[in-house]
């Protein structure tokens, strides 16, 4: 049985979602218009950053790279 004497907060106040995305955009809005300097002060060292984690991501799906220039199945390789 629901107990009805004690309302559900969110129904109570709608108008507490719109302050809170108010507040956090206005917020967004200082961050971004007050330390772009500090960000492009960083973005070299994170291109560099990013260097090395595209390379170990990218190179995921080539597969085995011990058997170089040697297909698998190919028997004209195979001289005895």
């Amino acid at each position: 049985m629901p107990d009805s004497s004690h309302p559900n907060p969110r129904e109570q106040q709608p108008w507490t979602n719109w302050v809170l995305i108010g507040f956090l955009a206005i917020a967004a809005f200082f961050l971004i218009t007050e330390h772009t300097a500090h960000v492009f002060g960083v973005l070299p060292y994170l291109i560099l950053l990013l260097c090395p984690l595209m390379h170990f991501f990218m190179h995921r799906g080539h597969g085995d790279h011990s058997v170089h220039g040697h297909r698998h199945g190919d028997e004209k390789d195979d001289r005895k």
